[in-house]
């Protein structure tokens, strides 16, 4: 009995100091369970144009899913498109039910601590959209008004971050998606919409409605992929390919497509 009792304790310490040297060597699997499973499944809001939406097809299509097919294809991997509630993104990746977030994901600091980032590859801004027949011509017009915002995205934070702005709004009103938000803003029901630079351009070139861009932004921002915290694996192998991808021109053609010029930041 006591001759069972120390060999077990003695496989059980052998098991920790293996699990022990596997964490000190800051070794991980993310990148081969990928490669093991065969697919990479990208967890995005389908309703944000020009970066992910559906199409007239009802397929997914938009600059991300061009740039995710393009790594995906070099990894020798297939790419699956995993739509998500935008609010609970990150409870999605951590969760393991996705393998990143890849969709006009801001980086900020409250995220950095629950997110492992790649570098970013678009710069943007929070900017507030307006009906063009609106008197409002700066952020401080906006005061004792309304403004819309998809809950839990960026927009949500870069007013958070102005609280002088905040306070002089008579309400804001929180959408689960943006092109809600922009409905709304169509039928008068906000006076505003706190959104995308990126977004509000893409959304008025294609629906023509009658809504202009007030000059003064918000907040800069950049845009990145969202791993999880220890993923270091998969995050460095993708932002290796992202890195081919910008040196050997590949996504300046995908940026060109999508915006009439290469807007990207990689390697810039």
């Amino acid at each position: 009995m006591k001759k069972t009792l120390a060999l077990c304790v003695m496989i059980l310490a052998a098991v920790s100091l293996f699990a022990a040297g596997s964490k000190e060597s800051g070794e991980d699997s993310s990148l081969k369970k990928i490669q093991d499973r065969g697919t990479f499944i990208l967890g995005l809001d389908d309703t944000f144009p020009p970066m992910g939406f559906r199409n007239e097809n009802n397929e997914i299509v938009g600059f991300d899913i061009d740039l995710a097919r393009e790594v995906t294809k070099r990894m020798g991997v297939t790419l699956l498109l995993q739509p998500i509630d935008w609010n609970a993104k990150e409870q999605e990746l951590n969760t393991g039910k996705i393998d990143c977030i890849w969709n006009g994901f801001t980086v900020t600091e409250e995220r950095k601590k629950v997110v492992n980032f790649s570098e970013p590859y678009l710069e943007n801004a929070q900017v507030a959209v307006v009906k063009t027949s609106s008197a409002v011509t700066t952020l401080a017009d906006l005061a004792g008004k309304s403004i819309g915002l998809q809950a839990g995205s960026s927009a949500s934070n870069a007013v958070d971050a102005a609280p002088v702005f905040k306070a002089s709004l008579k309400g804001i009103v929180e959408f689960k998606e943006n092109l809600t938000a922009l409905m709304d803003l169509e039928i008068g029901g906000v006076d505003a919409v706190i959104v995308d630079l990126l977004v509000a351009n893409d959304n008025i070139k294609r629906s023509g409605k009658d809504f202009r861009i007030l000059d003064e932004s918000l907040a800069p921002e950049n845009y990145a992929i969202g791993f999880r915290k220890n993923d270091n694996a998969l995050r460095n192998a993708v932002q290796k390919h992202l890195d081919d991808m910008a040196a050997d021109g590949t996504m300046a053609r995908i940026s060109t497509t999508w915006f009439g010029a290469d807007i990207t930041i990689v390697g810039k």
